[in-house]
């Protein structure tokens, strides 16, 4: 690997003596693809490291609830109620007096 640019330390390739006795041989693979991507990078393979890409700064658009089919076929369902006198609307006087079975 040829020398970096980049203010960042050097990646360690090998291990350290004072590391556990018991931690494995190899090294660990999401380190490799990110050294091998850098060296990709370097080399002019890539133009750039998908992991050093910002995310999109653009919300997705707001979806209109109106222009839905479930909104579109309440609508008609309430303008039908309407029409019929089966949805009562506040405010207006009953068609009916009160009955003693609504206690």
């Amino acid at each position: 690997m040829g020398p970096q640019d980049s203010d960042e330390p050097a990646a360690r390739f090998h291990r350290d003596r004072r590391e556990h006795g018991g931690a494995p041989d190899h090294l660990d693979d999401d380190q490799l693809a990110h050294l091998a991507e850098e060296e990709r990078v370097t080399a002019g393979l890539d133009d750039f490291d998908p992991d050093e890409v910002p995310p999109a700064t653009d919300a997705p658009p707001a979806e209109d609830i109106t222009q839905s089919d479930e909104y579109i076929e309440e609508r008609a369902e309430i303008e039908r109620e309407l029409d019929e006198g089966e949805l009562r609307v506040e405010g207006q006087r009953e068609p009916f007096p009160p009955t003693h079975y609504d206690r």
